[in-house]
């Protein structure tokens, strides 16, 4: 009895060509050519097929098992360790531990494919995933704003590495402001909200992430007065949204905030580019070339909003130099000096009260560096207080020891000088 062959779809379409051959209707060489192979190889199906038939056509390594399969006993091994002494453990780790603890030696993928072929999808269930969509953006121009900062290469060397901070409408995708910074600070984000609060007027709301310019860390210390009050503690930025009414909301991934993200993405392939071409190296320059690139790249990406209209607030009764300046609690000294970061400020008497001394009063930092002091809302006059006496002694300790160093240098002659020449009298 003969044994039965079983041929591809391919192994059945050479047999068709070869029963051709085998009539006479098609020659070799146009044979081979319906084959797709040479005609060498056609030659050696043609005697392989006189001499054993169709079974020729199949091939030689059909129902062999393959050189490099895993014997059957490995397999049961690797099952029955998965389903028991193993069956918290993830893929990756128990292919380890085959190796380290078994002296079975296979990589993740065969572990995988053993427990697949026995209904064992994974050894540790995981949490499915979450179905992710876009976000609509915000119906109305200045409802939000998303801020960051991006550090980057942006003059490639010919000057200082800088950090640029912007913001981005969410509704329209402009740009309303930005700024080169030499790093990520809180005053940078000062100028940027002042300039688009002069320029457009106040914002809903803020989108960010949870940089400590805009969130105390968790383990900070609350004073005792912050602790008997209630209060939470803010940052200087925080404070900041908090006079002005602006909704503050933190992100908690990047992806959360993917129009501020994929602007810098822009901007780095497009603005660095730019300052090459322009020459800009110093962070002046920079600034200055930013303004008219910004009011290009609005023309061209800027989108229309949904709703017509602006949902700036208006800035009316504000005043920007008493908001927008970097806020600090002082005690009054006995002498009525207030010192701040170096500074000695004499608390001038006013028409309120002669003394300020043990008061609490406010530092206001202006963003230029000048300094006010404030005391329950009102300004005090102040002026520099004189040094300590300490101070002075140390003063004029260094400056008698430098113009000790400059007299000895100054006096020193020569060796040819007429005074040291000797003269018989």
């Amino acid at each position: 009895m003969k044994e039965k062959v079983t041929l591809t779809t391919r192994e059945q379409q050479r047999l068709k060509v070869l029963n051709e051959v085998m009539t006479g209707r098609l020659s070799g060489s146009k044979a081979a050519t319906a084959m797709g192979i040479s005609l060498r190889h056609e030659r050696r199906l043609w005697a392989a097929y006189l001499k054993e038939g169709s079974a020729a056509l199949a091939h030689g390594n059909r129902s062999r098992p393959p050189a490099n399969a895993l014997p059957d006993s490995i397999k049961r091994q690797v099952q029955r360790l998965a389903q028991s002494p193993y069956g918290n453990f993830n893929t990756q780790h128990f292919t380890e531990l085959l190796a380290e603890k078994e002296g079975i030696h296979l990589s993740r993928s065969s572990v995988r494919r053993i427990l697949l072929g026995v209904g064992i999808s994974g050894l540790r269930t995981r949490r499915p995933p979450k179905h992710r969509s876009r976000r609509e953006r915000y119906p109305q121009e200045g409802m939000l704003l998303q801020i960051d900062g991006s550090p980057h290469a942006w003059l490639e060397g010919r000057g200082p590495h800088l950090t640029l901070v912007g913001a981005i409408d969410d509704a329209t995708g402009k740009v309303p402001y930005a700024l080169f910074r030499e790093q990520e600070d809180t005053k940078g984000y000062f100028i940027l909200l002042r300039e688009i609060v002069s320029r457009y007027g106040i914002p809903l709301a803020l989108y960010h992430d949870r940089h400590s310019i805009f969130e105390q860390p968790p383990d900070e210390r609350k004073t005792i007065r912050e602790q008997l009050a209630g209060k939470r503690r803010l940052t200087q930025f925080g404070r900041l949204l908090e006079e002005l009414g602006i909704s503050s909301i933190s992100a908690h991934s990047p992806q959360a905030k993917g129009r501020v993200e994929r602007l810098w993405g822009t901007f780095q392939d497009r603005l660095v580019g730019e300052l090459r071409l322009s020459g800009v190296r110093t962070l002046d320059e920079a600034n200055r070339f930013l303004v008219g690139f910004l009011s290009r790249y609005n023309e061209r990406f800027a989108v229309p909003p949904d709703q017509a209209g602006l949902a700036y607030r208006k800035q009316e009764g504000l005043n920007l130099e008493t908001v927008f300046c970097l806020k600090h609690e002082r005690v009054v000294g006995a002498d009525n000096v207030v010192r701040f970061k170096g500074h000695r400020l004499q608390v001038l008497p006013s028409a309120d009260r002669l003394s300020y001394a043990r008061c609490s009063v406010e530092v206001h930092e202006h963003l230029d560096g000048g300094l006010r002091v404030y005391y329950q809302g009102h300004y005090l006059d102040t002026r520099p207080a004189p040094a300590e006496a300490g101070k002075m002694r140390e003063l004029v300790g260094a400056t008698k020891d430098d113009t000790r160093g400059k007299v000895s240098q100054a006096t020193r002659l020569s060796q040819d000088h007429p005074w040291r020449q000797w003269v018989y009298r």
